[in-house]
């Protein structure tokens, strides 16, 4: 636990249909901490390796509290005790459920139905555990480009590391990108029939997960905290 170059806090899908398409389509299984093979879907217009290149590393999930390093003088199992003790106090959310949808140049489930408590959830998750959080280098600081950012998003990179939380959070379980406008279409389309028996409707989120990179570059799962508040 103690040797990962980064950690993350992130919900991913309990074991089901989810759960299973999403590591299968992205090709990398990070519960299980293992490659697998791609499903076979028709109408794609690019090869399924091609179009998850992006995303594969991190595994099916949508992020909380963005990947991070380590600050001085903390542990891994620091970390890990102060996950458990935040889901404790932390109530479960449902919502309507989850729906394709297209956010940037990415393809992605995002949620149906009113977010308030999700979105405090995650505010919650970010600013709960941040004291494990080094401090951005200049470098790390640069390739998130902040000229391109609003005031409110560099604000949160500076203090929080990520220009995309608080009110700049969007829960998200990315699918594919980046795309072009045709690509995304047609991945849309592809990927619709295959996702519609198989997306939770209400959708809950009951766990937060710990995860954590390895050497390898690839994020894995660590352990999956239940939502007990």
């Amino acid at each position: 636990m103690d040797n990962c170059e980064r950690y993350a806090i992130y919900y991913a899908p309990p074991p089901g249909p989810l759960s299973d398409f999403g590591a299968a389509w992205l090709g990398w299984d990070a519960q299980a901490g293992r490659t697998v093979a791609h499903p076979d879907v028709p109408g794609l217009p690019a090869p399924v390796a091609e179009l998850t290149q992006r995303p594969r590393k991190y595994g099916f999930h949508a992020t909380l509290k963005p990947p991070f390093r380590l600050a001085p003088g903390r542990r891994g199992a620091d970390l890990a005790e102060d996950v458990g003790l935040l889901a404790a106090r932390l109530a479960p959310v449902r919502l309507q459920g989850l729906q394709l949808d297209r956010i940037g140049r990415f393809l992605a489930l995002t949620p149906r139905g009113g977010v308030g408590p999700l979105a405090a959830l995650a505010g919650a998750v970010v600013t709960g555990l941040d004291a494990h959080r080094a401090p951005l280098t200049a470098d790390e600081r640069a390739r998130r480009r902040p000229d391109r950012l609003s005031p409110r998003q560099r604000a949160n990179l500076d203090r929080w590391g990520y220009p995309f939380v608080l009110e700049e959070f969007r829960f998200h379980l990315t699918l594919a990108g980046p795309l072009d406008d045709a690509q995304a279409r047609a991945t849309r389309a592809a990927l619709a029939p295959v996702l519609a028996p198989i997306l939770p409707a209400p959708f809950d989120i009951a766990h937060i997960c710990l995860f954590g990179e390895g050497a390898d570059g690839r994020f894995r799962l660590i352990h999956r905290y239940a939502l007990s508040g």
